[in-house]
């Protein structure tokens, strides 16, 4: 893991700074056992399946102990990070009940229906406290105790850009948010987040709280990392020294919610999104772009980030389900060949909560939902991924990934390789509603989704459309 070594001196005054804090502030539970897991590393990072974890929606019950329940079926995926979103308190001021340009408050509606509105996980109340909704702090606890003991790690989804309009800052520190010319608080500019409050990042002090705020969670509660929501709107400068100071606590995981290659530089975050990736995926489904654009996007991918940088592959997260869509409503009936080509590509694949169900409904974003909790095909599909991910290293997308060599053939067909040591593996994919042919390089391969041996000779095989394979050299 990126790590920075840190002057005594320095190390002294914030050690005393925090334990200041810690007086004043956090002081609600008893001492915890924590159980003790390995240091996430690099090595980690290689095989890992990354999980996002949606509590409220996870169960009818919405709370961490049924969540908690389901991390041993996690591990069957290859799951290794599982990534909570917010956690915290959410605040009842302007907490919002619809989205978009046009969206309300709760306190819009009549008074009887006001309650089934639970706002935005993303209003945050309070940095160091749990989310009433979901459980206690000793309930949170056992969550991260029960993926430790399964090998998996969890980081916490941060909101470091802006709070909720009942946190505490808000009374006691307005300084520390942006004001307007009549030193009014504001939301942040440019969006349609009206139920937040944008920080200042020119105050020093702010910044101080945050990361002892950050720090409380990783020395104090056991949590190997954290998910930055909107990084890129955060200055580097902050993040250059709030993750220097979580790593000399313990080596911690770093995943940005951003593209930019500048937040993965020297000592910053490990992984960014692959948002175009992403987008790339929906217009291959759509028939809007090309297996030469994928081709290209790698070319890009190569050129703008440097080699032990990782990106993360998805078909869907939260805010894809519940406001762009489905994977159906976007992918249609193609989503196996998509959710392959997620684990095949270089980086790290997500599964989002539900996702692993086979689920075909956008989830509520601000009231109650339920996942479905049926397995199916698509479980299969996604544990066979996730075992071919974890055990063979060709398909290593950490700060040492294999090697991907493009092999461009057809306008339809998507061919790439993967190699690592003594391990090669052959993607193809017919990404046209026609059947087509293919000339796959002569040679003897496990077929990985049949089991089956095949010895290929260099004359063109049949593949359907939108059919996929996925071949093991021998």
């Amino acid at each position: 893991m990126k790590k920075l070594i840190f002057t005594f001196f320095a190390i002294a005054l914030f050690a005393s700074c925090k334990e200041e804090k810690k007086e004043t502030k956090i002081v609600e539970d008893e001492p915890k056992t924590s159980v003790e897991i390995e240091p996430i590393s690099d090595e980690i990072l290689e095989t890992a399946v990354i999980y996002e974890a949606n509590i409220r929606q996870y169960s009818p019950e919405g709370t961490f102990d049924e969540f908690t329940k389901d991390i041993p079926t996690l591990k069957e995926l290859g799951v290794k990070v599982i990534w909570l979103m917010p956690v915290f308190p959410i605040s009842e001021t302007k907490r919002k009940a619809t989205g978009g340009e046009n969206s309300k408050f709760a306190s819009d509606f009549p008074e009887e229906e006001q309650a089934k509105y639970l706002g935005s996980y993303y209003a945050v109340t309070d940095f160091t406290k749990i989310n009433p909704e979901f459980g206690t702090k000793e309930d949170f606890r056992e969550l991260v105790n029960t993926a430790h003991e399964n090998g998996i790690y969890v980081i916490l989804d941060w909101v470091p850009n802006h709070t909720g309009w009942d946190h505490e800052w808000i009374k006691n520190h307005p300084d520390y948010y942006t004001q307007d010319e009549s030193g009014e608080i504001v939301h942040p500019d440019g969006t349609d987040w009206t139920d937040v409050a944008d920080l200042n990042y020119d105050n020093q002090d702010m910044r101080k709280e945050m990361i002892e705020d950050m720090l409380y969670w990783v020395k104090d509660e056991g949590v190997d990392g954290f998910r930055c929501d909107v990084a890129g709107s955060v200055p580097v400068d902050f993040w250059e020294t709030a993750i220097s100071k979580l790593r000399s606590e313990k080596d911690v995981f770093m995943l940005a919610e951003a593209w930019e290659p500048e937040l993965l530089k020297g000592e910053l975050f490990d992984m960014a999104y692959a948002w175009n990736g992403h987008h790339l995926m929906n217009d291959l489904a759509k028939g809007e772009k090309s297996p030469e654009d994928f081709y290209e996007y790698m070319t890009k991918v190569s050129t703008d980030y440097e080699a032990d940088d990782i990106l993360m592959n998805f078909v869907t997260n939260h805010d894809e389900n519940s406001w762009s869509g489905t994977i159906k409503e976007r992918m249609g009936d193609k989503k196996d060949i998509f959710t392959a080509l997620e684990y095949m590509m270089p980086g790290m694949p997500l599964i989002y909560s539900g996702q692993e169900y086979d689920m075909e409904h956008r989830l509520k974003f601000f009231e109650k939902d339920s996942i479905p909790k049926t397995k199916g095909e698509y479980f299969d599909l996604l544990k066979t991924l996730g075992e071919l991910k974890s055990t063979n290293v060709a398909l290593n997308g950490g700060k040492d990934a294999a090697s991907y060599k493009p092999m461009p053939y057809s306008d339809s067909i998507l061919m790439f390789e993967r190699s690592k040591g003594e391990e090669t593996i052959i993607f193809v994919g017919n990404f046209t509603d026609s059947g087509n042919r293919v000339v796959i390089p002569k040679g003897k391969y496990k077929n990985y989704l049949t089991g089956e041996i095949e010895t290929i000779t260099p004359q063109a095989q049949p593949i359907e459309a939108w059919e996929y394979k996925i071949l093991i050299k021998q």
